[in-house]
Formats: structure tokens, C-alpha cells, sequence
């Protein structure tokens, strides 16, 4: 498979600019480790949180353990756009010319050295500072490989789409696995069943943002580019949208009921359900670039709204006004 690595996309300023520089370019347009970073930590301190909720435990994990934990969460996160880059290598040369490794700022041998030195790193620190995590995270890193390798029935998962994303999707929870068991699994107890709902509840965000940031308006559709509006058409894609958000919302419910956060959570969650699907409801009357753009700002906003409600803000409370 031959990829074209200069095309009209391509600036030479940049491409001929220093490994730092084009690492920085690269960050900034495929993974913004600022904007990415907030998501992640606001994902793992949840994670742990909400565990030590259910479990009855007092206090947080060490801040120590928590960072190291962000670490190794977001550089998961990035192995997993390492990944896809190579996944999505052929598709991108054809028709997404214009992001980085086409037009040339970044070279595949350059992303493997990368995702080596990551994978090393993790492993080093994961040995260094808690290595009962190894486990996890090799299960983690071989479903990553498998996704590398579309689970080695590429073609047929390009033509269902459907268990393309559940599939794919599935990397989250187990990132969330992970993070939790900086929790009960460091501490020797058991898991609180509570978690099946918390980490339905991850793979369920995963789906929100996927299809969120997937709804686009009939002038911005581009031939290659896979949308949900241009396969199931602008309605049928909102509908979807808005019922994968309700699923969400009901297992949220579910997870802060194992926690013991009582009605409040019903009524908290139940009001952001409603906030967020304003846009979508807006951009069936209205197709525009802006309502599209603010849709998946909602997508995000649900994501990180439901993390901070299970886990993050209750801790919060308990740490700091109890």
C-alpha cells in the first residue's frame, strides 16, 4: 500500500521544520493534549472517584497514584490516534488529503517510533509504581492491536458500520477498567458491582461523541468521508443521536443509584439531557454549520457533565465540605 506523503495540502515550511515543531503542529491539529489532557482527567479522577464511592471508602486515592494514572490514561488515548492513523492510513491518502501524515508533516516511521517509545514508557512506569495495573493494561494494549488490524475482518466491518463502531468503541471501558483499578485493584478489594454501569456508561459517552461529531449539514458532506447524516440522512442521524443519549442517561441514573446520590443525581442529569439536546432539535429545522459545531459541543459537554456527576463533583464534596 503506497501513501502519498506530498500533495497539494502539503507546506514545505512545515514539513522541513524541526521534529518538535511538526510534533507540536500534529498535537495541536489530531490530539490537543490540553483539551484532550482536561478530558482525561476529569475521565480517570471519576473513575476513581465513583469506585471509592461505592466501595465506602474514605478519601481519595495518593496524588501520586492519580497522576501517574493521568499519565498513562492519556497516553493511552494518544496510542489509540497513533493507531488509527495507520487503521485509516489508505482512506486518508484518498480523500482526507489534507491531514497531517498525507500533505506530509509526520511520517508513519515517525508515529512508530512514537507509539514504541509510549508503549515503553508505560511499561516502565506501570513496573515502577504499580505493577498488579500490568495486566489490565496488556489486555488493553492487545484489543488496541486487534483494532490496528480491524480484528482482521476490515472489509466486512466497512460494510457494517454498526458493529464497526461497537466494536471500536470498546477501548473505552477498558481505558476505564484501568483507571478504576487505580482504585480497588491497588487496594486489594474487590470491584463494586456498581462499575458495570459506570463503564456502560463510558462506552455509551464514546458512542455520543462518535456519532456527535459525525452530524453535518448537506453542504459539508465530502465523498470518502463517513457521516451519519449522509448514511441514515439528517433526521434519522439526530434520532439516533438523541436515543443514544437517552440510553446514556438511563444507565447513568442506574450507576448513581449504586453510588447512593438519592434523587438529586435523576434530577441533575435528567436537566443536562435536556440542555444538550437543544441543539439537536435546533439543527432539524435548521442544517446549519453552526448548529452542527454546537451539536458536537453538546456531545462533549454530556460526556464530561456525566463523568463529573458520577464520581467527580461528589467526591469533590466529600473531600472538601464534609
Amino acid at each position: 500500500m503506497k501513501i502519498v506523503q506530498h500533495n497539494e495540502f502539503s507546506k514545505t515550511e512545515e514539513n522541513n521544520a524541526s521534529f518538535l515543531r511538526r510534533l507540536y503542529l500534529y498535537q495541536k491539529e489530531r490530539f490537543p493534549v490540553l483539551g484532550h489532557g482536561l478530558l482525561v482527567a476529569s475521565f480517570s479522577f471519576s473513575a476513581i472517584a465513583y469506585s471509592r464511592i461505592c466501595r465506602g471508602a474514605e478519601g481519595f486515592v495518593n496524588w501520586q497514584t492519580y497522576l501517574v494514572g493521568i499519565f498513562i490514561t492519556i497516553t493511552l488515548f494518544m496510542l489509540v490516534r497513533i493507531f488509527d492513523e495507520f487503521k485509516d492510513a489508505e482512506d486518508d491518502a484518498q480523500y482526507r488529503k489534507h491531514l497531517p501524515v498525507p500533505r506530509g508533516l509526520i511520517s508513519f516511521k515517525e508515529l512508530k517510533i512514537m507509539a514504541i517509545v509510549i508503549i515503553v514508557l508505560q511499561i516502565a512506569v506501570n513496573l515502577l509504581f504499580f505493577p498488579k495495573m500490568l495486566l489490565i493494561y496488556i489486555g488493553i494494549i492487545t484489543y488496541l492491536s486487534l483494532m490496528g488490524k480491524e480484528f482482521f475482518i476490515a472489509d466486512w466491518l466497512k460494510k457494517h458500520q454498526f458493529w464497526y463502531i461497537t466494536s471500536h468503541m470498546f477501548i473505552i471501558p477498558l481505558i476505564d477498567i484501568y483507571a478504576s483499578g487505580l482504585d480497588w485493584l491497588i487496594e486489594g478489594a474487590d470491584a463494586p458491582k456498581g462499575l458495570l454501569f459506570f463503564f456502560a456508561v463510558s462506552y455509551m459517552n464514546g458512542i455520543v461523541l462518535e456519532i456527535g461529531r459525525k452530524i453535518r449539514t448537506p453542504e459539508s458532506e465530502a465523498r470518502g468521508v463517513l457521516t451519519y447524516t449522509s448514511m441514515l440522512g439528517v433526521t434519522h442521524a439526530i434520532l439516533l443521536w438523541i436515543g443514544v443519549l437517552f440510553v446514556t442517561l438511563c444507565l447513568g441514573i442506574a450507576a448513581s443509584h449504586y453510588a447512593g446520590y438519592g434523587s438529586t443525581a435523576l434530577w441533575v442529569l435528567g436537566s443536562i439531557f435536556f440542555i444538550c439536546m437543544i441543539p439537536a432539535l435546533l439543527f432539524l429545522k435548521n442544517k446549519t454549520e453552526k448548529l452542527s459545531k454546537a451539536l458536537e459541543l453538546s456531545s462533549a459537554l454530556w460526556t464530561i457533565s456525566m463523568y463529573l456527576s458520577l464520581g467527580g463533583i461528589p467526591m469533590i464534596q466529600k473531600l472538601f465540605f464534609h
